[in-house]
């Protein structure tokens, strides 16, 4: 299978290389965007690549970014990224990278929530409440919230954790009109997604995106979109409340690592990661593979 951790790309320069993309200047307006098969999990990049992984993110994210174009403009530009490189260098972007409009980020993670989980389960469990937003008494895990909430977050320099952050936080840092606009059109693409996904067996339980400004000043979405790494699906046929639902995300590999012990303590969350077996990655691709293979009848 085609395997790519780290990007090598001569022919432009390098601006930014995150926790799974890797970013280079193409000019003063577009950038070229690769998307490796690196892993995080707990803002730590795992030391081995999940294979085609960076392929099925790319995918997945230009099927959702065509299919709610009628939403909101994206950072997409159209350009195939094969004619951008040189020769020599296609293999690195052949079905993994776009040709994409340079924005100014808006530095605020919009995450919308359908159902309890994760931490925001733990949230509710210890405060009744997430991120300042009071839910009804006696709800439990994985269990449908009344109507989607948005639960922002700042974004944080790689290798440390993302913080929740109130939307007074958000006005204060953005201004009250841009941050509403976030918080419609972000709750207005999961809705859309969210009732797209169940028809085909998904249940996306929470999600992020990431917008930015274009020189015009119009809000733009970019980076990747509902994607099996900014997003918790969860099978439809299995679903059920009170428990964990197994996942189509990296929440499996999450699962894996709080099991992992080192000289007879858990993993402390802190790079370096312990290396992943064979067949925690090989199970890692084929979660990815059936999310792509679900959404896209693919």
């Amino acid at each position: 299978m085609n395997v790519l951790h780290t990007t090598s790309i001569s022919s432009l320069p390098l601006v930014s290389r995150g926790k799974v993309r890797d970013v280079y200047a193409i000019d003063q307006d577009r950038l070229l965007m690769i998307t490796s098969d690196r892993i995080s999990a707990f803002d730590v990049v795992m030391q081995e690549a999940i294979p085609e992984k960076g392929v099925v993110l790319n995918r997945m994210s230009s099927f959702w970014f065509a299919r709610l174009a009628h939403v909101i403009p994206n950072h997409l530009t159209g350009i195939d990224p094969i004619a951008i490189v040189d020769p020599t260098e296609i293999d690195q972007v052949r079905g993994r990278a776009v040709v994409a409009k340079r924005l100014t980020p808006i530095l605020v993670e919009a995450v919308v929530r359908g159902y309890l989980a994760g931490n925001g389960w733990k949230e509710y469990h210890a405060t009744g409440a997430i991120c300042g937003i009071s839910l009804p008494v006696g709800m439990q895990n994985a269990q449908a919230l009344p109507e989607p909430i948005f639960t922002p977050a700042a974004k944080a320099e790689m290798g440390h954790h993302d913080e929740n952050i109130s939307y007074a936080e958000v006005e204060r840092r953005i201004g009250g009109e841009l941050a509403k606009r976030i918080k419609d059109t972000s709750i207005r693409l999961y809705t859309e997604a969210a009732d797209y996904a169940r028809r085909r067996g998904i249940i996306i339980a929470d999600t992020k995106f990431e917008f930015g400004l274009d020189a015009s000043g119009q809000l733009v979405l970019m980076d990747e979109i509902l994607t099996a790494d900014s997003s918790r699906f969860w099978p439809a046929d299995t679903y059920q409340v009170g428990s964990n639902p197994p996942s189509f995300d990296k929440q499996f590999l999450r699962d894996w690592l709080e099991s992992v012990r080192i000289e007879g303590q858990p993993w402390n969350k802190t790079a370096p990661a312990p290396r992943l077996p064979d067949e925690i990655i090989r199970k890692t691709a084929e979660k990815y593979r059936e999310a792509w293979q679900r959404l896209t009848q693919q």
